[in-house]
């Protein structure tokens, strides 16, 4: 089964989301011990799955438990992790698991798997709102990002992951765990300064500063593509990251009563991106667009160029939009 559309990953900056609210992964608290069928190793590294060799073949799997998830939480903020949430019963479940961990660990450990029987530990799939398995849900900084339902198709996964890891790149998460496959003599190469500059704004949250440095980059380079795509990013960030669950909640009701007001369904269609609702967000400008005129078109059809940036313009569900748009305009 192909990745779902309807579980996308969210674009760069995702992770600086409102889903505070959402999913309290705070309430799993850290017990002592190791994690169970784990070794133990220095901070920062991942224990080799049971049955690998790890110095031969390392694995970037760890069996997820009561005890070790917190600290799986807390690595995070350092490399995304994978929540892979599987049962018995589930017949997709195993393929999921073995394709998910082979193309992990072609990541150099950038990305750590932690698989979950959700039989042995429903609490988790309660706390990430799972409602069928096999799942996949990353962490990024503490904040969960959903990934797809089903079974994992090993040929779409590497474009899914990538997009995960801009996700974690762009509020500083670029490290990798020690004993994986990658070169550790192999650096890669810096970013251009007004990039890096964007990228140490936004991880202190200073979007402002962050998108300041953008624009210049874009002075500078008009044709700069991922300068384009960073400030419509930041500028997701900047209108999301201060809203609370209660101010979510609110606008989405208040964007189901009135259709046709523009200030709450931008901030809807913002909260639809930012959350991974991608398709939802951009139908809903679109609709916007085809009901109205005047000035309030024109500005819901910028914010609607602007998410397209968000979500990468070569994005099969922007292609879609693109042609939805044009049949409202013309």
């Amino acid at each position: 089964m192909s990745l779902p559309a309807s579980r996308p990953v969210p674009p760069v900056g995702a992770s600086a989301l409102n889903l505070r609210g959402a999913v309290d992964l705070s309430a799993f608290k850290q017990r002592p011990g190791p994690p169970a069928g784990a070794t133990a190793g220095p901070p920062g590294s991942v224990p080799a799955h049971q049955g690998t060799d790890a110095a031969a073949n390392p694995s970037l799997r760890v069996e997820v438990t009561e005890k070790n998830f917190q600290e799986l939480v807390e690595l995070s903020a350092q490399v995304p992790v994978v929540f892979a949430l599987w049962a018995g019963y589930s017949p997709e479940s195993a393929a999921m698991l073995e394709v998910l961990e082979r193309v992990i660990n072609g990541y150099g450990g950038r990305l750590v798997l932690g698989t979950a029987d959700v039989e042995a530990f429903p609490q988790l799939a309660q706390a990430f709102q799972v409602e069928a398995v096999p799942t996949a849900v990353a962490v990024v900084k503490g904040q969960p990002v959903p990934l797809f339902q089903g079974g994992a198709d090993e040929n779409q996964l590497p474009p899914l992951l990538d997009e995960l890891l801009k996700v974690a790149a762009a509020n500083g998460v670029t490290g990798a765990v020690g004993g994986a496959s990658q070169d550790d003599s192999q650096e890669e190469a810096p970013l251009p300064p007004l990039h890096q500059a964007a990228y140490d704004a936004i991880e202190t949250g200073d979007y402002e500063a962050a998108a300041a440095a953008y624009r210049q980059a874009l002075l500078e380079a008009p044709a700069d593509t991922l300068a384009k795509e960073g400030l419509a990013q930041v500028g997701l960030m900047a209108r999301v990251q201060p809203l609370t669950a209660q101010d979510t909640e609110a606008l989405r009701q208040q964007g189901a009563d009135e259709p046709d007001n523009l200030d709450v369904q931008l901030s809807v269609a913002d909260l639809d991106v930012s959350g991974g609702h991608v398709e939802d967000a951009l139908n809903r400008l679109v609709a916007f667009i085809g009901r109205n005129f005047g000035p309030e078109r024109e500005t819901a059809r910028l914010r609607l160029l602007e998410l397209f940036d968000v979500v990468g313009v070569t994005d099969d569900r922007v292609a879609k939009a693109r042609q939805g748009l044009a049949r409202v305009l013309f």
